[in-house]
């Protein structure tokens, strides 16, 4: 049987070695990084069944790994690592693209458990929509961002939630809380200072 390969992207070498322990006695082929920038360039480069992602990392977060992985590889697996102070987070990536995620601290049956089930979702399930199909709407929330502080402030706190009475796709979701400025003005054209300003600010933020 060929063996599926796996990516774990994480900040702590403890996770890292339990996981490539846990998954090569399960004969996977596992690559493994420190830091999100070089995890999502290998998942962008390299073939995976699946890649597990931490959330909080030093230099690009989760969030916006999952972001880029979808963008060019929808049917990809990506489960977010996580610990209790970004549950909330992993549930909304779930909602964002994620096939699943797993709690730290994991047991051996629980990190396998999670990857059986985000296997299988990915082969069952059609990839959701990649491309911009809510201009317009995409518009109003970043005109909105500009002028209603409370607005901001509920995207800040609830994240996803807090766009659920706009008709957009969950990539569009994730671009607008992710602040992917060059991959919206790709499809919406030069964006005015102002609608510029919210997405600015969360790429130059931790991502939950």
């Amino acid at each position: 049987m060929e063996k599926k390969k796996a990516l774990v992207i994480d900040d702590d070498q403890a996770i890292l070695d339990s996981i490539i322990k846990i998954l090569t006695d399960k004969n996977y082929d596992v690559d493994v990084t420190l830091r999100g920038r070089e995890g999502l360039e290998w998942a962008i480069q390299k073939q995976y069944d699946i890649v597990l992602t931490d959330i909080l990392m030093p230099d690009i977060g989760g969030m916006r790994v999952l972001r880029d992985i979808k963008r060019v590889k929808p049917p990809l697996a990506v489960v977010m690592i996580t610990g209790y102070a970004t549950i909330q987070s992993a549930i909304q990536a779930m909602k964002l693209g994620a096939a699943d995620y797993l709690e730290k601290p994991f047991t051996p049956q629980q990190l396998l458990k999670t990857i059986d089930s985000a296997l299988d979702i990915a082969t069952t399930q059609v990839p959701g929509e990649q491309r911009f199909i809510h201009k317009e709407e995409m518009i109003r929330v970043l005109e909105r961002t500009s002028s209603d502080s409370e607005f901001i402030a509920n995207l800040l706190h609830y994240g996803v939630a807090a766009l659920e009475e706009y008709d957009l796709t969950g990539p569009e979701k994730l671009a607008l809380l992710t602040g992917a400025i060059d991959w919206i003005e790709e499809e919406i054209g030069p964006l005015t200072p102002s609608q510029r300003r919210w997405l600015e600010s969360r790429r130059r933020a931790q991502i939950w």
